[in-house]
């Protein structure tokens, strides 16, 4: 003969299961993967985390290194202008490696995994590291400054040359970070649009445009300005794509 038992009644608090379902969608939220583990990060992986903890520190003071000497050469040459420097694509996103940058080696140290609201700005430094790289090199290196200024190499080389290459090969090699969202791409394509729209508004208001391929009076007119503009962001999501996929790559065979 069988019985049939009934259901223990909830120990919660009135109100306990609204707040517990809101905390679900909070976790739910903040964890690209819900329901799988991380999983975790062996000894050695560890030690090399911590390495490349330090690498990243050194890399975002050479960053800071960069940006001091360049602004210290323009104002000793007096042709310093704070509102025309700090407009260039390559200087705002190198004041984001320096914070980047830094705080990925503290968390080196701290956390076996990235977070990953962390690991989704971090993919997006990717993506501009590289854009930043590639423009530079096929479009503007050899460009020289209008009024014959002769900028010092090594910080030029460092933030279009060797950041770019730092940043691409931690994240193709760095298997401590979290599987990201394809919404990734979303987040990493928001910042040059923002940038390119304020740029362009700015531009028209005074006539001044940071990189020669945006200018619209140039030898390509309007036409040539939206193909660079478009190729561009076309570029950078491809590259958030790459930078996802390398993520849930790194999860496959972790899990092996």
């Amino acid at each position: 003969m069988t019985t049939t038992s009934s259901p223990a009644p909830s120990a919660q608090p009135p109100g306990a299961s609204g707040a517990s379902d809101a905390s679900a969608r909070a976790r739910t939220a903040a964890d690209p993967h819900p329901g799988a583990a991380e999983p975790t990060p062996s000894v050695v992986i560890l030690r090399l985390r911590r390495m490349a903890g330090i690498l990243s520190l050194v890399a975002g003071v050479s960053v800071l290194a960069s940006i001091v000497w360049q602004v210290s050469d323009q104002v000793a040459a007096g042709r310093f202008m704070p509102d025309e420097y700090f407009a260039y694509f390559t200087i705002q996103t190198a004041l984001i490696n320096i914070v980047v940058l830094i705080v990925g080696g503290v968390l080196a140290f701290r956390t076996p995994i990235d977070p990953p609201l962390y690991a989704a700005i971090r993919a997006s430094v990717f993506a501009y590291a590289v854009v930043t790289g590639v423009v530079y090199n096929l479009l503007l290196r050899g460009i020289p400054n209008d009024d014959g200024y002769i900028a010092p190499p090594w910080p030029n080389e460092n933030l279009h040359v060797w950041i770019p290459i730092y940043i691409a090969l931690d994240w193709l090699l760095n298997p401590t970070r979290p599987r990201l969202r394809w919404s990734t791409m979303a987040l990493a394509v928001s910042f040059p649009l923002i940038w390119v729209g304020v740029t362009m508004v700015r531009g028209a208001l005074t006539g001044w445009y940071p990189y020669p391929f945006l200018e619209p009076f140039g030898p390509a007119g309007v036409p040539g300005v939206v193909q660079y503009v478009v190729g561009i962001a076309v570029l950078i999501i491809v590259l958030a794509a790459l930078a996802v996929a390398i993520t849930r790559l790194h999860h496959r065979v972790a899990r092996r």
